[in-house]
């Protein structure tokens, strides 16, 4: 079995307007980076449109209303000052969550080993009737609850290592104690939620806050003292990444250092977990990263260290 990169040129095509740093460049470099000659192994599909149904699983109807409401037919619609839809919106934002679905659905199935879906925009921030941070549908989220309806996992794990807190998976997560969120990020940045005491109702939640100008040995002790433990012991059926790469030390929009080579090694110990505890299931999802050369040479280290295991 081999590693399933899902994508979709429509998620090119979702405009958030000049100067705007979640820019359809992200999933350009993203893209053409997976075309060389190290992934020629990649097993490639389109990801196709999630379901209402699927959506309403973590979503109420009045919110996937409202998105596509809000669709403008030309220009932009701000839905917040920083999350912005335009006429392609709504088909980059099913596509996204519906590229999770058919990544879960393969993953699952062992018609392949772990997958990596290249799509934006992104899904973390998104709560159950809000969307923000750049972020219209929760996309892990999506993914997670489709593994419990649709495969019987009985719990399912997202580990977050993008810069800034998915305040939207912890939200939507907090009272479900078969659902796990754990994150590292910088504290005192957007969203300005993910302190070390936000736990959960059944202390499903792990929150690491790391110091603005952490390094890369910070977020490895907060990685292998805190997550990892207690991802070990709720032992999922699944794990899914919730992958931003904005933590990196070239990145504009926060202050923390990490490396190329720290995304490596996360994402290796969670590889080596998922092999003892959930016969390799792992399904990791864009999320951030905005400086494009430092987002497609930390895509490429992590994909290939997928392909590796």
């Amino acid at each position: 079995m081999t590693t399933l990169l899902v994508s979709h040129h429509a998620c090119i095509d979702h405009d958030t307007g000049s100067f705007h740093p979640e820019s359809p460049d992200r999933l350009r470099a993203v893209q053409r980076v997976l075309e060389a000659e190290d992934f020629m192994m990649l097993h490639r599909e389109d990801a196709p449109h999630v379901t209402r149904e699927q959506l309403l699983r973590v979503h109420p109807m009045s919110h996937i209303d409202s998105i596509f409401d809000h669709v403008p037919r030309e220009g932009h619609h701000h839905v917040d000052s920083d999350t912005i839809l335009s006429p392609d919106s709504g088909e980059a934002a099913l596509r996204a969550a519906g590229g999770m679905i058919q990544a879960v659905d393969e993953v699952m199935g062992k018609t392949v080993r772990n997958a990596f879906v290249a799509v934006r925009p992104p899904g973390h921030h998104a709560e159950l009737t809000t969307a923000m941070g750049f972020c219209l549908f929760n996309n892990a989220a999506i993914g997670a609850f489709h593994a419990r309806a649709q495969w019987g996992a009985e719990r399912v794990a997202v580990v977050d290592w993008d810069v800034h807190h998915g305040n939207g998976t912890q939200h939507i997560f907090w009272d479900d104690p078969a659902m796990f969120y754990a994150s590292t990020h910088e504290a005192g940045t957007f969203p300005n939620t993910g302190f070390a005491n936000e736990t959960g109702a059944h202390g499903n939640i792990v929150n690491c806050p790391l110091r603005s100008g952490c390094d890369g040995e910070g977020f490895r002790e907060a990685f292998s003292d805190r997550v990892m433990p207690a991802l070990r012991a709720f032992a999922p059926d699944i794990i899914i990444i919730s992958a931003g790469f904005d933590a990196h030390v070239m990145d504009p929009l926060a202050n923390l250092n990490l490396k190329v080579g720290d995304f490596t090694w996360a994402t290796q110990q969670v590889m080596d977990l998922a092999g003892e505890i959930c016969d390799n299931r792992v399904v990791s999802v864009l999320e951030g990263g905005y400086d494009i050369t430092a987002l497609a040479s930390c895509v490429s280290a992590h994909v290939r260290t997928l392909m590796e295991h």
